[in-house]
């Protein structure tokens, strides 16, 4: 029997767009995040017609969609207690533990999005030679696969979302010194910034196919990412300015550190709403 041709794609040494040429004529493709975030492959036909359509049981649709509600859900509500903590902050009577309490519940948000997310990964159907149906495995609560670059992009945001945690309850401590604040308070913030940010470029490569960003308008995928990945910058600026100055005790600018936090959680929380529709 003949063998269709096969065309892999990514980027670096990770595969994320496979290409099947059959030999009746018909073409193939499947993607890493329509294919986890779907269940879907898009089909060329012989005349130029291009279908995209579930090929996942009904089983395995039904989790991909209840995976990504609660993911969608996680980041919409902890991005807007994020987006109300700097409000207050910035806005409100100044009481430090108030601003802390809504921040570290939609800090718990966060880690739950971060692990629905890597869940998303581990449980997506896989596909079978030749563009086949999807074959979903057994549920698995964690699982390590490094060489696949969903899985290395979910992880980095999850584990962001653990060390945002850390510095969310260290935020709590009083009397702290201005050495003691940066190490234990800026560092980690400094830290989940980063590995978001990282975590976003990695998913750009994901649906870019390449290791640096592209422009894809058309694509709901690259909108999620593109929104999230422009939050991330502004708590990047946010954690910048938040640097407490060894000398005065104050930070290096309390207005930007606020409101760059308030508005990149302004921007996971669209991404939230955004990634409702990103579904079977």
């Amino acid at each position: 029997m003949e063998q269709p041709e096969q065309r892999a794609e990514g980027a670096g040494p990770f595969t994320t767009r496979l290409t099947w040429h059959r030999p009746g004529g018909e073409t193939v493709v499947w993607e890493s995040r329509p294919a986890r975030r779907r269940g879907s492959m898009a089909v060329h036909g012989p005349e130029g017609t291009v279908t995209t359509s579930p090929t996942a049981d009904a089983t395995t649709l039904d989790r991909l969609r209840r995976l990504n509600a609660l993911a969608s859900a996680a980041f919409f509500a902890g991005g807007a207690l994020f987006a109300l903590g700097a409000a207050v902050a910035q806005l409100g009577s100044g009481d430090a533990t108030e601003s802390a309490s809504i921040y570290f519940v939609g800090g718990l948000l966060f880690n739950a999005g971060g692990y629905t997310s890597l869940l998303q990964v581990l449980n997506a159907p896989r596909h079978s030679p030749g563009g086949g149906a999807f074959r979903a495995a057994g549920w698995r609560w964690w699982g390590y696969e490094p060489m696949r670059l969903d899985w290395l992009s979910t992880f980095v945001l999850f584990v962001g979302t653990l060390v945002f945690g850390v510095n969310l309850l260290d935020s709590f401590l009083q009397g702290l010194t201005a050495e003691q604040t940066n190490r234990l308070i800026w560092a980690p913030d400094m830290i989940g910034c980063l590995l978001f940010l990282i975590s976003g470029h990695l998913a750009f490569a994901e649906i870019c196919h390449r290791p640096w960003p592209c422009l894809r308008s058309r694509s709901l995928g690259w909108w999620i990412v593109a929104v999230n990945q422009f939050g991330s910058g502004l708590f990047m600026i946010s954690a910048l300015a938040a640097y407490t100055r060894p000398t005065t005790g104050s930070l290096i600018n309390t207005g930007i550190a606020n409101w760059g936090t308030l508005l990149g959680a302004l921007c996971f929380t669209i991404g939230g709403a955004l990634q409702a529709f990103e579904r079977p």
